[in-house]
């Protein structure tokens, strides 16, 4: 029996509204997302729960497993995004029931402040430089040097710490754009 046969499922999933915030229990972690057994919802004919969460709306940091975020059994307080109709779920999000890190580091930050952070990846078009716990800026390759046909990796190395100067706060994309050379 499909989730769409299931009337109950289908009222309950029609009645959520964006925003609204549920309570539930982590009923399984996958390879692709966290199931979520509702408090005030029904069993799913298909799935351990009738809630879901995909995993970049598990936490605002980076994570590899989400077993660094949740793990099953726990009790989570979700908001509801929306109805996913094709597999007949809430889908929800653990993040937005928690402060962005990001933006409140962006309110203490300024274009032209210098900061101090670690190196955490070398790429071919610039580097990250992590300036605060869980936030990383990017140093594109015409930031680096004076010579931007050097490679990222003739500049600095993962794990070496570095000043740099903030060139752009863009909230809306969550970015942090960064310069080494605004330094010298």
């Amino acid at each position: 029996m499909s989730a769409a046969e299931n009337p109950a499922l289908w009222a309950f999933l029609e009645q959520l509204r964006a925003g609204q915030r549920l309570a539930g229990t982590v009923a399984s972690i996958e390879s692709f997302g966290v199931f979520v057994a509702l408090d005030e919802g029904p069993d799913h004919p298909v799935f351990p729960g009738v809630g879901f969460i995909t995993f970049p709306e598990l936490s605002w940091r980076r994570f590899e497993e989400a077993s660094e975020v949740v793990e099953v059994g726990q009790r989570v307080y979700c908001e509801f995004l929306q109805f996913d109709t094709w597999n007949g779920e809430a889908r929800l999000s653990l993040r937005a029931t928690r402060p962005d890190p990001i933006l409140r580091f962006f309110d203490g930050t300024a274009v032209g402040q210098r900061l101090t952070g670690q190196v955490t990846k070398v790429l071919p078009f610039g580097v990250f430089v992590q300036v605060a716990e869980g936030i990383e800026g990017l140093v594109r390759l015409p930031g680096l040097s004076s010579d931007p046909t050097k490679p990222a990796e003739d500049v600095v190395r993962v794990g070496e710490e570095i000043t740099v100067v903030v060139t752009d706060i863009d909230r809306e994309r969550h970015r942090l754009s960064l310069s080494l050379r605004a330094t010298t």
